[in-house]
């Protein structure tokens, strides 16, 4: 008797086809998952700048550039103008102060200078005049009091006399009141005479002090003016060197003009240029360093120009101990200025990353050291050699600092 055979729903051969494509499916979803979607970039080890992250002393500093200056320049300047009729010495001469340099005629100056002395002169004439007639009329007053004491005196004797006789009734009442009215007459006579003395002394003192003030004024100008006159020869006002002179015979210089620099000549400083981004950071007192053949000098900032050029301000640095030897002025110098002080901090090397990152992020090795990743940090300080970082890398980690120029949008390096 047949018997019915049944059909299995999962045959092995259903089975394995199932789970075959189960498998393909699951690891299909892993990789969408789970596997590394970031994108990569293989990378020649041995043409990129691998730098460790360091915890040490840190300085911070910017490289400037500064020009070799005399420590003082004067300038020769002259306060009236003329004409060039001599050159003593040429530019680049050395000159002692008080050597001549140049000798300037102005004609206008000269005639000052005349009508000055006329006015001087009679001035004094006049003062002298006055003191004569002030002597004259002290010695006519002097006489005339001299007259009126002589006969106040007689009269004073005459009146007392008849005063005498006529309580006596030896005069008479008229002969009396005549001498006595004598008597007061020549009495207020005198002491109206004394009044006029006393006010032609004061009139004529201050007669003679306003005098003397305008010939004291005139004597001032006509030095003033003899002073502008000797000052149309051009001396040098210190030792050194003439390194400026402008000016040809027979050239016309105005009031005021330029004509010339003397520079100090044993002494040097060194102005330079910073950027404007430091320019709250940059104060008298700071100091900075510079290298010249296989010696280290080092500078103190004196000055600071708050004037801002061309995205730049200026400083004046002195030397802080020793000179240079044959330093010459215009002379270039790479100064390392110093901005803090010196401080432990974590750094990284400098390098070409920074242009292309501007310091937001960096590749980082893997602990491996065959791929590098794509890591977020925070730089703050800097100096030529070095960045501070803040933020994002630890001591002892391994960077790339080379340039980034050819990587593009990549997150992975992986080393060949």
């Amino acid at each position: 008797m047949d018997r019915k055979i049944e059909k299995k729903k999962w045959p092995p051969k259903k089975i394995a086809i199932y789970a075959g494509g189960g498998l393909i499916l699951f690891i299909i979803l892993y990789s969408f998952i789970f596997s590394d979607k970031s994108s990569r970039l293989n990378v020649e080890e041995d043409k990129i700048t691998i730098s460790s992250v360091k915890y040490g002393p840190f300085q911070e500093y910017i490289p400037i550039t500064g020009t070799v200056q005399p420590i003082e320049t004067f300038l020769l300047d002259v306060s009236d103008g003329g004409k060039v009729v001599t050159k003593y010495i040429e530019e680049g001469a050395f000159v002692n102060a008080g050597d001549p340099i140049l000798k300037l005629d102005n004609a206008s100056l000269t005639l000052n200078i005349i009508y000055n002395e006329a006015n001087v002169f009679q001035q004094i004439n006049s003062l002298r005049s006055t003191r004569l007639a002030m002597e004259e009329s002290r010695l006519s007053l002097q006489g005339q009091l001299l007259d009126i004491n002589h006969s106040l005196k007689l009269q004073k004797t005459t009146y007392e006399n008849n005063k005498v006789l006529f309580d006596k009734n030896l005069v008479s009442k008229i002969e009396y009141e005549n001498a006595k009215d004598e008597y007061e007459y020549l009495l207020n006579k005198k002491n109206l005479t004394l009044e006029t003395f006393r006010k032609d002394s004061i009139f004529r003192t201050l007669q003679v002090e306003q005098l003397e003030k305008s010939v004291s004024t005139l004597e001032e100008n006509l030095n003033i003016t003899k002073k502008q006159l000797e000052d149309l020869t051009v001396k040098a006002p210190i030792t050194g060197q003439l390194t400026s002179l402008n000016a040809e015979i027979g050239q016309s210089i105005a009031p005021g003009a330029n004509v010339g620099e003397i520079d100090v000549v044993d002494s040097f400083k060194v102005r330079a240029a910073i950027d404007e981004h430091y320019i709250a950071r940059v104060s008298p007192g700071q100091t900075g360093e510079f290298t010249l053949s296989d010696h280290t000098y080092r500078l103190i900032i004196k000055k600071v120009f708050p004037e801002v050029k061309n995205g730049q301000f200026e400083v004046d640095m002195n030397f802080n101990g020793e000179v240079p030897k044959g330093i010459r002025r215009g002379q270039s110098v790479q100064i390392r200025l110093e901005l803090g002080e010196l401080s432990q901090a974590l750094t990284i090397d400098r390098g070409g990353f920074y242009q292309t990152t501007g310091g937001q992020w960096i590749f980082v090795l893997d602990p491996s050291g065959d791929a590098a990743y794509k890591r977020d940090i925070k730089l703050g300080r800097q100096n030529s050699s070095d960045f501070e970082v803040l933020e994002g890398l630890k001591k002892g980690e391994k960077v790339i600092t080379s340039s980034y120029d050819t990587y593009g949008d990549v997150d992975k390096l992986v080393f060949k």
